[in-house]
């Protein structure tokens, strides 16, 4: 039987007991968890309730289809922060051992990329957010169930924002000299 490989295991994130910006993206994840677990209780009260008491809960597939949109704004700050997005690690990996200046210097762009495109995420979705709110959005039957859709458009804002800058804090932590920087 092969041996797991703890070290490969921790989390590359920074020391959350020093880092405010670590406390702060893993109390909104702490939320999106939350969220995820009570959506999850809304759905399996809505199945109960239609199929054993042909008493459904009217909106519950709006709910949950904002819901998840919401959720993954809550935690993506909080995957930036631990160093846990979709890469391509052996690369970088192998870039670190051959030429470790460098190796911070790819990095660091490529953090500065996802800055900018969670970045401009929040910027397209700020004025849809202000004009939702302004004009009273919501989604929803009129008269069944409707819900206010600027709250889920603010957490993509500001999920994404938060997003951009940890992912701007990982770009300036990349390129210090001090030997594990990035991880």
């Amino acid at each position: 039987m092969a041996e797991l490989d703890l070290e490969a295991l921790k989390t590359r994130s920074f020391d959350v007991s020093a880092d405010p910006l670590g406390r702060l993206t893993g109390f909104v994840a702490a939320i999106g968890t939350i969220w995820t677990f009570l959506l999850m209780a809304l759905i399996v009260a809505d199945v109960v309730g239609r199929s054993f008491l042909s008493m459904p809960i009217t909106g519950v597939a709006e709910i949950a289809a904002h819901s998840i949109v919401a959720i993954v704004f809550l935690q993506l700050a909080a995957t930036v922060h631990a160093g846990r997005m979709t890469r391509a690690d052996f690369l970088i990996e192998r870039l670190h051992r051959a030429a470790p200046g460098a190796a911070r210097v790819v990095e660091a762009v490529f953090l500065l990329f996802g800055a900018a495109i969670a970045g401009l995420i929040a910027y397209a979705s700020f004025r849809p957010t202000l004009n939702a709110y302004a004009a009273g959005e919501f989604f929803g039957v009129r008269g069944v169930f409707t819900i206010s859709t600027w709250p889920f458009r603010a957490i993509i804002v500001g999920g994404a924002g938060l997003a951009a800058i940890v992912y701007v804090a990982r770009a300036a932590h990349a390129l210090r000299p001090s030997g594990e920087a990035s991880r």
